[in-house]
């Protein structure tokens, strides 16, 4: 018998026994079934407790005495652990009293036993409702295979309930192995691939991995560029600009991007644009304009939205790509929810609706953030009317939310970006600091997988990249020549961002990897 004090390992951390228990049983589970039994009798340790072999020799034959006596004298078994131990057990006891016609002994296991435990009423009424209303013709139907299948399928909720060392935890180690690969990604400030971590070696991603190089420089826009963002599906970037003009540009797998249309029609700059969750439509905001929505296969412009006494900020599309909200600057005109076709369907306005600079709608649809008096941030859950408010205590310029609908970042004048979680459970954000922001918008974002990273332009022609967990950027991209007014990164291609200049110019920034594979 393998000596249970034993320990492995360079550092003298682990004990042996449990070790090799936790191996056997990976071996049971992946099946490997012949691998695990010589396993066991090679090292003398058992994947099962001497206690479990004990209750499992005692199901199977149905000596519901024993096993009940052996719940009750296994040592330093909680009271919370044990209760619901024993109502499995008393639940498949009186299932097969009554499918014996021991209907006497069952009412009495109901009334004395379970009745007596210390779990939750409701089970028991549930259990004497489902158990005393079976039919005649159900009773029947269990033979003894299905006894047998019952006391196996007890011994697995058992062995699910009960605590180590009785039992091993299910799959303790593969829990083991990915608690490892988490906390290598974790303290991995440049991880961004969703592919399997090897396990070979310690797991420690380089620069490469993020972009850091610029691949391509777009010029077409001929004065200052305010604004970019990538499709959904990463195949498209549009980008707008002061002289009044969007451009929608052409992704190619070899990750250069071509011009696709230049949309015409906007009298002042163009500030703002948004991509419909399809990618089959985008919306333009002209600075102190109407709204614009476009179609993007054919760059012809579908509708004009609220004339010229309607000057819109931002706007967010529903994930059905079918309406849209937009928010005002005009005090009076708030947020307005439309169609594609210009029918108004809602409307938030009044004096709790002051200046809209920003809003956002979750991917999920289920939120919608906007931005007013410098300092408010209003979320606003759109199934329940249920509102919070966040004052900030500097200007806010802008707004994004990670992909995955949990997360937002803003853009502050007091030079931080600042995380909040949307449901509300933190009191305070994150913060993240480093680059330059005092006068002009400064947009920021998401990116990488899972939303790990985070980006944004400069005052200082640099471009800030943070890992999420980490209050300090991790790299600073130079190239531009004047203030970067906003990036994106790619959602589908981590390796791929874009920044906006004031020095007339888009820049698609790639990783070295990425460069390497593409020649």
């Amino acid at each position: 018998m393998e000596d249970s004090s034993e320990v492995s390992g360079s550092k003298g951390l682990i004990r042996k026994h449990e070790l090799v228990r936790i191996i056997i049983q990976c071996l049971y589970s992946l099946g490997y079934s012949k691998s695990a039994s010589c396993l066991e009798l090679e090292s003398g340790i058992s994947y099962k407790s001497t206690e479990f072999q004990l209750l499992e020799s005692q199901i199977l034959n149905g000596d519901w005495d024993g096993c009940i006596n052996t719940i009750n004298t296994i040592k330093d078994l909680l009271d919370e652990t044990k209760a619901p131990s024993l109502f499995l057990v008393f639940r498949q006891c009186l299932l097969e009293y009554l499918n014996c016609g021991e209907d006497t002994l069952a009412l009495n296991v109901l009334r004395k036993k379970v009745a007596s435990l210390d779990v939750d009423k409701y089970k028991v009424h549930s259990l004497a409702n489902s158990i005393l209303s079976l039919k005649d013709v159900e009773l029947s139907k269990i033979n003894g295979t299905v006894v047998d299948d019952l006391r196996r399928k007890l011994l697995t909720d058992l062995e699910n309930l009960l605590p180590p060392p009785i039992t091993v935890p299910e799959r303790r180690l593969e829990h083991l192995v990915e608690t490892s690969v988490t906390s290598w990604i974790d303290s991995c400030l440049y991880h961004s691939s969703s592919n399997a971590i090897s396990l070979y070696e310690d797991h420690c991603c380089g620069r490469d991995q993020i972009p850091t190089k610029t691949i391509q420089i777009l010029s077409e826009h001929k004065h200052e560029v305010w604004f970019v963002q990538f499709s959904n599906s990463g195949q498209y970037l549009a980008s707008s600009s002061y002289d009044c003009t969007a451009i929608i540009w052409k992704v190619f797998e070899d990750g250069k991007l071509t011009l696709k249309h230049t949309l015409r029609g906007h009298q002042n700059p163009v500030s703002f644009v948004a991509w419909s969750p399809d990618d089959a439509k985008l919306l333009t905001c002209g600075n102190g304009e109407v709204l614009k929505l476009w179609d993007v296969e054919s760059g012809t412009c579908k509708h004009t939205f609220g004339g010229h006494c309607f000057i819109v900020s931002s706007c967010a599309w529903f994930p059905n790509s079918k309406q849209f909200v937009c928010g005002s600057s005009d005090p009076e005109k708030g947020i307005c929810m439309w169609d594609c076709d210009g029918n108004e369907i809602k409307a938030w306005r009044g004096m709790r609706m002051p200046k809209v600079l920003d809003l956002a709608v979750t991917p999920d649809g289920e939120y919608l953030i906007s931005i007013f008096s410098d300092k408010d941030i209003r979320i606003l859950h759109l199934g329940t009317n249920a509102e919070r408010v966040i004052s900030e205590e500097h200007p806010i310029t802008s707004l994004s939310i990670s992909g995955d609908s949990k997360f937002f970042i803003v853009n502050l004048n007091s030079q931080e970006i600042h995380m909040w979680d949307v449901a509300g459970k933190w009191d305070k954000p994150l913060r993240y600091m480093g680059h330059k922001q005092h006068k002009y918008v400064i947009r920021s974002c998401f990116g990488g997988v899972d939303s790990t990273f985070i980006a944004s332009g400069s005052e200082n022609s640099q471009i800030y990249i943070w890992n999420r967990r980490n209050s300090r950027p991790i790299e600073v991209l130079s190239g531009h020549s004047m203030t970067v007014n906003c990036v994106s990164w790619n959602p589908k291609r981590p390796e791929m961002l874009a920044s906006a200049s004031d020095d007339h110019t888009i820049r698609i920034w790639g990783s070295s990897f990425s460069q390497r594979t593409a020649t």
